[in-house]
């Protein structure tokens, strides 16, 4: 089992809803403990970091609560904070990865046979399960088919193919999701608010980038920047701690790689070695990058307006050919792949970027080359080519790279908050928090709400404002700085649109009903009347 860093122990979920990322897990979870509707094994899977072990725990409190089995455990009585402390006599935790023999398992299922000494359940969370033997299997199979009453098995697994299906068959298998970085950049830019320190989002993206989709990672990162900086965390020093190439000088590749200028790429590597800059990583946002110009070549509208890069990648789009341009990808995946097998990082770096400029898709000419051909082609050799009928085809202008649209500055004329939220994925209290706010405006990737004073009761739930931040920044595609200030409404809340369109809809529902020649008539000849408070609109 991985060491936890400092931020990830202090800053470990301890109720299913400060869980990020996860909802369809914790949702399947929480009915079926609110149903009371418990299976007596469970399989968690998912990569490193990205809450197996943190929802068992969860789970194990929530079936231990002296309050009952519930979806929302204390967390004030001794089982729940003997679980958070690692104490709970009743939660036996086995790491598989150091325990895969018979006997271990064989010592473990003995014991199961025994009630709980003080919880309502006795717990089993074994994790790296993948890791036991199969006569460990073999035995754990039939406590797993004929289970004591008050025994749950939680098995987590990092490689759910390694376990045999009779034992798959006969668990609830819960897939964790790898958490994407807008989500990891929210919840550092929380964690770091509350432990009072400043950061650039930038320094926190290249975090996110880095943890790979592992929160646990992206905080163990955190906390090595923390100790790498002086008082503030910014992009440089991240850089620098990581090793991670300025994003110029991979532009400054493809800009030579363009003009064929091998002496350029050399210079460029050479100032690389002398950084002390990890080629690695290099050829690893390299093939990012080439990802970014497909994307800007064949779905222009990905690249988002505001994106810092644009111009740039709109530019490679246009220099490059769809088939250079997936070429090269190749060539950086592969690189990266055999790095290890060069005689050192700086040979197996230069030698990727000299397989790029040695190859080339057969025939392939780049845009500004083939227009250069169309002028440059004889006008006979044209004419040749044309029907006698038709007029000779002229050649096509150079088209401009289009440029960025203006920074927005105010979001009143361009955004309605209304239409955006309900475009947003979120729900419960955090929806409820967006519909009784207006937008203000969204400056520099901040998003300013005005939330009247009446419902300020609804700010109490900082884990609502976390989650509507997230889904702010999943629907931008970067990350999104979220301030709810108290004041007045000056333009009508999604909430009162709401509320209005539900008393149209009701009145135009009770004038349907009044004229309805029936009801007219049921009236006259039994002296019925219309209850309108029990109307309601079906629409």
């Amino acid at each position: 089992m991985s060491v936890t860093s400092v931020l990830a122990r202090k800053w470990r979920p301890k109720i299913f809803a400060q869980l990020a990322g996860q909802e369809h897990v914790v949702q399947a979870l929480s009915n079926a403990l609110t149903q009371n509707r418990l299976h007596h094994a469970y399989l968690f899977t998912g990569t490193r970091g990205v809450g197996k072990t943190t929802i068992a725990r969860i789970f194990a409190k929530s079936l231990n609560c002296v309050s009952g089995i519930t979806a929302t455990p204390c967390g004030i009585c001794n089982a729940c904070m003997e679980i958070d402390s690692g104490r709970f006599v009743d939660l036996i935790e086995l790491d598989a990865a150091s325990n895969t023999g018979i006997d271990n398992m064989r010592e473990v299922l003995d014991n199961a046979q025994y009630l709980p000494t003080l919880g309502r359940y006795k717990v089993y969370l074994i994790d790296e399960v993948h890791m036991l033997s199969k006569a460990a299997f073999n035995s754990m199979l039939k406590t797993l088919e004929e289970p004591p009453e008050h025994v749950k098995f939680i098995l987590a697994t990092t490689d759910p193919q390694k376990i045999p299906i009779t034992v798959l068959s006969r668990c609830l298998q819960f897939n964790l999701k790898q958490l994407p970085p807008a989500l990891i950049v929210t919840h550092l830019e929380y964690v770091l608010g509350q432990e009072n320190i400043t950061f650039e989002i930038a320094a926190l993206a290249l975090l996110a980038r880095a943890a790979q989709g592992s929160m646990r990672d992206a905080l163990s990162l955190l906390d090595q920047a923390i100790a790498y900086s002086d008082s503030s965390i910014d992009e440089a020093t991240v850089r620098n701690m990581l090793g991670a190439i300025d994003q110029s000088y991979l532009y400054d590749v493809l800009q030579a790689l363009l003009l064929r200028d091998g002496v350029s790429l050399l210079r460029i590597a050479d100032d690389m070695q002398s950084r002390s800059l990890a080629f690695d990583v290099a050829l690893q946002d390299l093939a990012t990058l080439l990802h970014r110009v497909a994307l800007a070549q064949t779905v222009p509208q990905a690249i988002a307006e505001d994106e810092p890069e644009r111009v740039r990648l709109l530019e490679l789009a246009q220099s490059f050919s769809a088939e250079e341009i997936q070429l090269y990808y190749q060539i950086a995946i592969h690189g990266r792949n055999e790095i290890d097998l060069a005689p050192d990082e700086y040979a197996g770096f230069t030698m990727t970027l000299l397989r790029m400029l040695a190859f080339r898709p057969a025939g392939a000419k780049t845009p500004s080359e083939q227009r250069t051909a169309e002028v440059m082609a004889p006008p006979v050799a044209q004419a040749a080519t044309v029907p006698a009928p038709q007029p000779q085809q002229k050649v096509q202008p150079v088209q401009p790279v289009p440029q960025p649209a203006n920074p927005v500055t105010s979001t009143s004329s361009t955004l309605d908050w209304g239409t955006l939220l309900s475009q947003l994925n979120v729900q419960g209290m955090a929806r409820e928090l967006a519909k009784h706010c207006t937008l203000e405006n969204f400056v520099d990737g901040r998003l300013t709400l005005v939330l009247a004073s009446q419902h300020k009761h609804l700010l109490t739930n900082k884990m609502a404002q976390e989650k509507l931040q997230t889904a702010l920044a999943d629907y931008f595609v970067q990350p999104v700085r979220l301030v709810v200030m108290l004041g007045e409404n000056t333009m009508a809340t999604p909430a009162a649109v709401e509320q209005k369109v539900k008393q149209t809809r009701k009145q135009q529902a009770i004038e349907a009903i009044t004229q309805d020649p029936f009801v007219r008539e049921t009236q006259t000849q039994l002296d019925a009347q219309i209850l309108e408070e029990t109307i309601k609109s079906i629409q």
